[in-house]
């Protein structure tokens, strides 16, 4: 079901293995996001390229489209969308609060689970943790999300209180222990996570990680951060919660970040990281590379011919090499540019295979450094090269 062992630890970072049934994943670890059952503008060929060992499945919006059904048909979520690896899906919580509209009366909150609109057509919809168990279950995600609620920073215009964050953390307890019972009862071959909540306050966090603890589930993440708050606050969070978890289980930090944010995580005892940043950003002309962030879409890149950056070894920076041992592509922000005024779509495919690659192998850095004994070395190195600018 799923194996974690820790190999090496530096302060609080840990270098391990987690097994699940789809294979092996070496962390930390970045996961890229594949919301619609695919990560956007990038072939499962790439994504094997480039080293990314588990993706993100997103129960919500494959619940609306295409449907249990054409997903049952094809046994899971792995062979509809030709991916073999690991895969881990959210529970639609998240979801849930997203779509929940500027008055907030676009969903309501019981203790039995949501009743929303679906985004797609209208349609009222209900939600609760055992359907979600029982669609991630057909979905056949080696990691399965408790539902929860995602508690958000602000309420009504106004910062959440410490009574509102309080009902939130432990209506996402009750619905743990309930998504526990139904996984059980469903007989999901794959592992279970709950999720931490409370809110920006560290005491609802540490009562929401002891009593996650009690149910002895095979990871725990960290939720409700990335959801509007100070970036002060996160890091806060960041700082307080994970150590909280069971030391033996893996930590998963749910939704962050910038690459900043991630070896801050890793620095704290986080074991795996997701964001829509690297594909989001790179739709948008902003890309991340070892010396900093570049705006491809700024004049200044109309004539330059160098790469994205020279230190990358991404197709989109370097190219590839073909069976008869010539290279083809590599390409210069000259070219990125131009693609991005065009609107051609060439533009944002190339720039998300540039900043995946530099996310994943960004982990693979980290966990090279945690394997030497030199992690806060690297560290330090690596937020010198990030502030040197490109």
């Amino acid at each position: 079901m799923l194996q974690f062992q820790i190999h090496r630890t530096e302060g609080l970072a840990r270098r391990g293995t987690l097994t699940l049934n789809h294979g092996v994943v070496q962390t930390p670890v970045f996961m890229p996001v594949g919301t619609y059952g695919t990560v956007k503008g990038v072939m499962p060929r790439s994504l094997h390229e480039m080293g990314a060992e588990i993706i993100l499945g997103n129960t919500f919006h494959l619940w609306m489209r295409p449907g249990l059904d054409v997903v049952r048909q094809f046994g899971g979520l792995h062979r509809f969308e030709g991916w073999s690896r690991p895969m881990l899906t959210d529970s639609g919580g998240f979801q849930v609060w997203s779509l929940a509209g500027a008055d907030g009366k676009s969903r309501k909150i019981s203790e039995e689970g949501v009743k929303f609109a679906s985004p797609v057509n209208g349609d009222r919809l209900f939600l609760t943790p055992e359907i979600s168990m029982q669609i991630q279950t057909m979905l056949n995600s080696d990691i399965v999300m408790q539902f929860d609620e995602c508690t958000p920073y602000e309420t009504a215009g106004r910062l959440t209180t410490e009574a509102e964050a309080r009902r939130s953390m432990e209506l996402s307890l009750r619905w743990a222990r309930r998504s526990q019972a139904e996984f059980t009862r469903l007989a999901n071959p794959n592992a279970l996570f709950g999720i931490v909540q409370g809110g920006m306050y560290e005491n609802l966090r540490a009562e929401s990680a002891a009593a996650m603890a009690e149910l002895d589930l095979p990871g725990y993440a960290v939720g409700g951060v990335s959801v509007g708050e100070p970036k002060a606050e996160m890091l806060k969070i960041m700082a307080h919660t994970p150590r909280l978890l069971p030391a033996h289980k893996p930590r998963y930090l749910m939704g962050v970040g910038t690459p900043e944010d991630l070896v801050e995580g890793v620095s704290q005892g986080i074991d795996m990281f997701d964001c829509v940043m690297p594909t989001r950003n790179a739709r948008n002309g902003h890309l991340f590379t070892r010396f900093g962030d570049l705006k491809i879409r700024n004049a200044r890149h109309k004539t330059d011919e160098r790469p994205i950056d020279e230190t990358c070894r991404c197709h989109a920076c370097q190219g590839w090499t073909d069976t008869d041992g010539s290279v083809h592509g590599g390409f210069s922000r000259a070219y990125l540019h131009h693609l991005d005024r065009c609107g051609e779509m060439l533009g944002p495919m190339l720039a998300t295979i540039h900043n995946l690659h530099y996310y994943v192998n960004l982990m693979r850095a980290v966990r090279e450094a945690l394997d030497q004994g030199r992690f806060e070395a690297w560290r330090a190195q690596f937020h010198a090269d990030r502030a040197r600018g490109v």
